[in-house]
């Protein structure tokens, strides 16, 4: 029987590991409604329990207010846990479909079936919320499942392998802590899924892993998620919500607005509206503020300084870099070069660089000439711009007059596009992508219309051209 506690002790023998879950599934224990759902209750009941530790292992990693560990990772996944267990027993019953007539006398269907054993690989940047909801869409699925939490996050990872086999079943459910070897052997196997999100460079190795076994995956990626504020938009609120969504969790966030494209009319207002704010909502020394997180560890410090070292536009607001802190500033830079690093690498952090544009034409063709983004902003209140962006422009979401928001309703599927990712999930897309739709067609045996079989008639050629017609 497998150990849901954590690898990282002992060798990983991930064989081992792949065939005994193996025997866990073909033993048909996952399958049932009931099995699933004690699942999904486990998982919501270990957040509701164990909330201070969680929390505490937030802070330890990321510096995480509070108020953001809790609503940002354990809320969120409470609410999606919510939503899996109230609606998994509709997924899971055969959907009806109509037949042709040239089938009949004849019954079809679709049932969803569990995919087998899957592998899920989390991010650091919240390390709880990516770690569980995926997690929790593969039981609701009725899968096994490899859980291999982020050794960026050690607090995090320790605490979900000291948690989990206690609210779920261990022989279904096994988690794997430690860093690239044993991310490695994990992806030497052949799984039936593998859920990855992440960097789009580690997604290209997961999908080249994933390729040699022909692997289903769901790739949740990142990428320069633009944010546009046209003329008419309302400054105040646009300010308000494009600056709590770029410094929640000092930025570490794969759909943060990356970059903002501005009318050049209101670009200056805009401006001193997002200064205003940051010291309306951290302080004059937002260091010391305790609302604002820390970067993950010192080598991503170091990271963002070079970004801001090299070429990165003129710095109006911050710029303060201690990397031994894991401290940056939150950043404002006006008009960086476009083949600037800051503007070819993911930011991942709290610096915000602002381009001033002539116009929704120019933002939408800057936009499209760039990799598709996992999110795109949208601040305006004529329709018709909003309309033409949200139809020409690809990306894996979009939010209107909000930042980050759209992740929320478990009925809209997040996922990515391009080089932001492939796949998606949340809610009924989460159960979808670990399942595999299987198409039934049952007909009676009588009666047998021998006149189809061989050898074939010239007549009922005829006849079989005009239904098919």
């Amino acid at each position: 029987m497998p150990s849901s506690k954590s690898q990282s002790s002992t060798p990983l023998d991930a064989e081992v590991l792949n065939k005994t879950l193996r025997t866990t599934f073909e033993s048909g224990r996952t399958r049932p409604l009931a099995w699933r759902r004690e699942q999904l209750a486990g998982l919501r009941r270990m957040l509701e329990e164990n909330d201070r530790q969680l929390v505490d292992a937030l802070a330890a990693d990321l510096g995480r207010p509070s108020m953001e560990a809790f609503a940002a990772d354990i809320g969120h996944a409470k609410m999606e846990l919510r939503h899996l267990h109230g609606h998994v027993a509709d997924w899971m019953k055969p959907k009806k479909v109509s037949l042709p007539m040239a089938v009949a006398p004849a019954k079809g269907w679709v049932q969803a079936e569990p995919l087998g054993v899957a592998l899920v690989i989390a991010p650091w940047n919240y390390p709880v919320q990516l770690h569980l909801e995926p997690l929790a869409a593969a039981l609701a699925a009725g899968n096994c499942v490899v859980a291999k939490p982020s050794e960026m996050a050690p607090a995090c990872s320790a605490a979900l392998a000291e948690l989990l086999p206690r609210y779920v079943d261990p022989d279904a459910v096994v988690v794997v802590e430690g860093g690239v070897p044993e991310t490695t052997a994990l992806l030497d196997q052949r799984w039936d899924h593998i859920f990855f999100t992440g960097s789009t460079a580690v997604g290209r190795v997961v999908a080249a892993a994933a390729a040699k076994h022909l692997t289903p995956t769901v790739l949740e990626l990142g990428g320069k998620s633009p944010t546009y504020v046209h003329a008419s938009a309302d400054l105040d609120v646009a300010a308000r919500r494009i600056t709590w969504g770029k410094l929640l969790n000092a930025g570490q966030t794969c759909i943060a607005p990356d970059y903002v494209l501005v009318d050049r009319q209101v670009r200056d207002q805009l401006v001193d509206k997002i200064q205003r704010t940051i010291t309306e909502f951290y302080g004059a020394d937002p260091k010391t503020s305790p609302s604002l997180g820390r970067i993950v560890n010192e080598r991503h410090a170091g990271r963002l300084q070079g970004l801001l070292e090299q070429g990165a536009g003129t710095v109006v607001t911050g710029g303060e870099v201690d990397v031994e802190a894991r401290w940056v500033a939150p950043t404002i830079t006006l008009d960086p070069s476009p083949e600037s690093p800051i503007m070819q690498e993911e930011i991942f952090g709290p610096i915000l660089p602002i381009l001033a544009v002539d116009g929704p034409a120019e933002a939408k063709a800057f936009i499209t000439a760039r990799p598709k983004p996992l999110a795109m902003y949208v601040f305006a209140s004529k329709d018709e711009v909003i309309d033409d962006l949200v139809d020409n422009v690809s990306s894996g979401g979009v939010c209107i007059n909000q930042t980050l928001m759209h992740l929320l309703p478990a009925d809209l599927p997040f996922g990515g596009v391009g080089d932001s990712g492939m796949g998606a999930y949340h809610g009924r897309t989460g159960f979808d992508a670990f399942s595999h739709h299987k198409s039934v067609l049952r007909k009676p045996t009588k009666p047998d219309l021998k006149m189809l079989y061989p050898p074939y008639k010239a007549s009922i050629e005829k006849l079989v051209r005009r239904i098919l017609r």
